[in-house]
């Protein structure tokens, strides 16, 4: 007799941030002038909090404006795949301390351009479930109707 692995299971907490620091590409999610807008960034988890780089302009003006964000992060195999949501609040870090304590998690921008704001979302939510892939359900045939054959 073999096990059957539901198709969806739900991550605890524990497990949403191990996956969390396997990743290194999320989406932040915010609102733009009323708006929803997603956008990708390199991340990395620290002290159970989201922390990216940025430059100027729409997520660094977001985070002072709105900072109520979510930030998505999933990954997957042949075999299986998972999807973490946070539902946070995201603020620019501005004391020297907390600067130093970001530098400290070495996040490099994936592209060579200047992101000299560091921007940390504190959760308030994290959520996540893990997909088992495979083949749908065998479909069962309907018995034939006797009239319409």
């Amino acid at each position: 007799m073999t096990e059957h692995t539901p198709p969806m299971s739900v991550l605890s907490e524990t497990e949403c941030w191990q996956h969390m620091a396997s990743a290194s590409l999320g989406r932040l999610v915010t609102s733009v002038d009323g708006n929803p807008a997603i956008f990708p960034v390199n991340f990395a988890v620290q002290n159970k909090t989201i922390l990216f780089r940025t430059a100027e302009g729409t997520k660094l003006v977001g985070a002072a404006i709105n900072n109520n964000v979510l930030f998505e992060v999933d990954d997957h195999n042949v075999a299986e795949g998972w999807s973490v949501i946070v539902a946070g609040s995201a603020r620019s870090l501005r004391s020297d301390e907390e600067i130093a304590e970001a530098e400290r998690a070495e996040l490099l921008s994936w592209i060579d351009t200047e992101k000299p704001h560091f921007i940390r979302i504190r959760p308030r939510s994290v959520t996540g479930r893990r997909f088992q892939f495979g083949t749908a359900p065998g479909r069962v045939l309907a018995a034939e109707d006797p009239v319409l054959g």
